[in-house]
């Protein structure tokens, strides 16, 4: 499996490749050497999230895809649909999703994205408008937020529905 570690504002991303899809996005905090892509959909990932960085891109349009149960990938398919700049909870992503029960398995699988601002996990938080946890810790998702807020002129950083 093709491995990239590419150097963002927020620490080193590591960018896999699996039979042609981007597999996974992950911020490390470990120590890596940022290294050139060896394949060119790693280089246009590595590409795309320096755009996001830049305020350029607000959509990935590389090929990807990661595994995950039927139920976790309609999780990650409504991730995709929250706009850039915006955030939602997770009671209001379960009501989207006509499941308003599931609100804990919702953020079980919001837990499990392995694609890293590409699939926009860091946009769910608490009703109350809290920051929530994330994988890549919770000053990353206040500094992805408001890095969106910013370049989207929305100031949105807390809840919006």
């Amino acid at each position: 499996m093709p491995v990239n570690y590419h150097q963002t504002p927020v620490g080193l991303a590591r960018i896999t490749e699996e039979d042609g899809f981007i597999a996974s996005i992950s911020i490390c905090d470990e120590d890596f050497e940022p290294g050139e892509p060896e394949t060119t959909l790693l280089k246009t990932a590595a590409t795309q999230l320096d755009e996001y960085f830049a305020g350029e891109r607000r959509i990935f349009d590389f090929p990807l895809k990661q595994r995950g149960t039927d139920f976790q990938q309609d999780v990650w398919r409504h991730l995709l649909d929250i706009p850039y700049g915006f955030t939602t909870s997770y009671a209001a992503l379960s009501n989207q999703m006509k499941n308003p029960l599931a609100i804990r398995a919702i953020a079980a699988a919001n837990g499990k994205n392995n694609l890293w601002i590409v699939v926009p996990c860091h946009r769910v938080i608490g009703s109350d408008g809290s920051l929530t946890g994330y994988a890549g810790g919770l000053w990353r998702k206040q500094w992805l937020l408001e890095h969106e807020a910013r370049v989207a002129c929305t100031g949105q950083t807390k809840l919006s529905f």
